[in-house]
């Protein structure tokens, strides 16, 4: 009986300890993406100063590909 409940605090603790593992790399990767984000805004920005219309573009690559291709073409 004791060795049940032995496996079942170690299964406790593995788990738990995943959970914390896992979430402090959530939390780091969140970390990350606010830099790229932040680095892309500032790019953008810049873009705009210079003169460059990305919503445009956006919109003209869109049309491009509207109906045009299949998805699997697309992806590669």
């Amino acid at each position: 009986m004791a060795k049940t409940n032995d496996d079942k605090a170690e299964k406790v603790g593995f788990h738990k300890g995943s959970l914390a593992t896992l979430s402090k790399e959530r939390e780091e990767l969140m970390r990350i993406l606010q830099i790229v984000e932040q680095l892309m805004q500032m790019h953008v920005k810049e873009l705009k100063d210079l003169g460059v219309d990305l919503v445009g573009q956006a919109k003209e690559e869109a049309k491009k590909l509207k109906g045009k291709k299949p998805i699997e073409d697309v992806l590669n």
